[in-house]
């Protein structure tokens, strides 16, 4: 495993992504800090890609020759990768998707509007991205079950001191986010499935933020369903995972319906074939498949934990430096109970302007409600600015990030 707190290693890593090596068209160096909205790509997920589509292209499951071997092995392989690196026990139990808002789609789809009924309540909370809302909206509505919140302390943290107000037998199932991707705030994951299986809820959770930065282990954890994006955790685009416990997979039922999926098509019927195929209709993203067990591959060779210990670190000073800047309020909790990421507002400063002024001195981050719109309204906010940081990152990209943010206050001073 790498020691990224080696100036020579780290250095050896960042050459990797040669994307931030490079000047602007203002004629800034690029600072990357828009990690929470998508990663970058190292070489071996670019030459992976690269390499299918010029030697190995071919759909999966279908080809008797060569080339669909080749892809079907690649695919299968990278879903191994999935399960190894997630914890599951058995690969069935890891499906492909196109991201994080189709696997939760999927659950809400699938288990949701086919077991919820009308009493039924489903607990979420106002720091949820909205993939992990409106889904359950509308699985709500179609079934008659009732949404719930589990209150946010003020300074963004699940109100845990509360939970036993709002969790009870009529709840069937919690879906939360393992870190938000506003606040940073880090949730018990752990002790919320604990809570939710006492009283025979199962628990969902939005893997997004957390997968990329932290250790996960969804069998250790006792977590029922879990997403995450394959563009977050330094794969491309096109792919997504759901992790669903296979008795909780072999009882829902498919929502997409077509090729792949199906056993057998009579003139009038359909049964559908194992898992996960059953989930998987049509062409699959299997190249992108490919790419993201590429990286997992690439992120297992440095290691999970020191990376974690490295962003760790780069994030506490990040805080530091952050908290230096007049009029700057940090949205979320005090460190250390928050991840790499930084929303935050400055007084007499729009997001957007802050952003565009960023921009300009090469610092690229990101302005918005970050698709958090119930969040933001409870912070009395239309929008934030916020930098996501990387292992790729280092502490002179942070002192760019302040100073940038500073020479934004005077030109709004002036």
């Amino acid at each position: 495993m790498a020691d990224l707190s080696d100036d020579a290693t780290w250095r050896t890593i960042r050459a990797e992504f040669p994307i931030l090596d490079q000047t602007l068209r203002t004629g800034k160096k690029l600072v990357y800090l828009d990690t929470a909205a998508t990663a970058q790509k190292p070489n071996r997920v670019v030459d992976c890609i690269r390499q299918c589509y010029e030697r190995d292209n071919s759909n999966v499951h279908r080809g008797i020759h060569e080339l669909g071997d080749r892809m079907t092995t690649l695919l299968e392989d990278a879903r191994e990768q999935v399960r190894e690196l997630l914890g599951a026990r058995e690969v069935e139990e890891i499906v492909f998707t196109s991201g994080t808002t189709m696997s939760l789609n999927l659950v809400a789809h699938g288990w949701g509007r086919k077991f919820l009924r009308a009493g039924d309540v489903v607990l979420l909370n106002e720091m949820e991205h909205h993939a992990n809302l409106v889904p359950w909206y509308e699985a709500a509505k179609a079934t008659g079950a009732e949404i719930r919140h589990i209150p946010l302390t003020t300074d963004g943290r699940l109100d845990m001191d509360q939970l036993d107000t709002v969790l009870d037998r009529q709840v069937k199932l919690v879906a939360v986010t393992a870190m938000s991707n506003v606040l940073g705030t880090i949730n018990p994951v752990a002790e919320l499935a604990r809570r939710a299986h006492d009283v025979g809820a199962l628990i969902a959770v939005d893997g997004a933020q957390s997968v990329p930065h932290g250790m996960t282990d969804v069998t250790r954890d006792q977590i029922d369903f879990l997403a995450f994006s394959g563009h977050k955790f330094y794969g491309p685009t096109g792919v997504g995972v759901l992790y669903g416990r296979r008795e909780l997979l072999e009882a829902m039922d498919p929502f997409l319906f077509g090729g792949h999926m199906i056993r057998e098509v009579t003139r009038d019927s359909a049964t559908w074939a194992d898992l996960p195929a059953k989930f998987e209709a049509g062409t699959g993203p299997f190249i992108q498949a490919a790419g993201l067990g590429a990286a997992i591959a690439y992120i297992k060779q440095i290691g999970m934990e020191p990376i974690m210990a490295y962003e760790h670190e780069l994030a506490r000073y990040a805080g530091e430096r952050l908290a230096e800047v007049p009029e700057l309020t940090i949205l979320g909790p005090a460190w250390p109970d928050r991840g790499a990421i930084f929303s935050f507002v400055v007084e007499g400063v729009h997001p957007h302007d802050l952003s565009d002024l960023l921009d300009r001195q090469g610092v690229a981050i990101r302005a918005g409600h970050h698709c958090t719109m119930p969040l933001h309204d409870r912070l009395g906010l239309a929008a934030s600015a916020r930098a996501s940081l990387a292992f790729y990152n280092n502490r002179e990209e942070v002192d760019s990030l302040v100073e940038a943010i500073l020479a934004a206050r005077r030109v709004f001073r002036r």
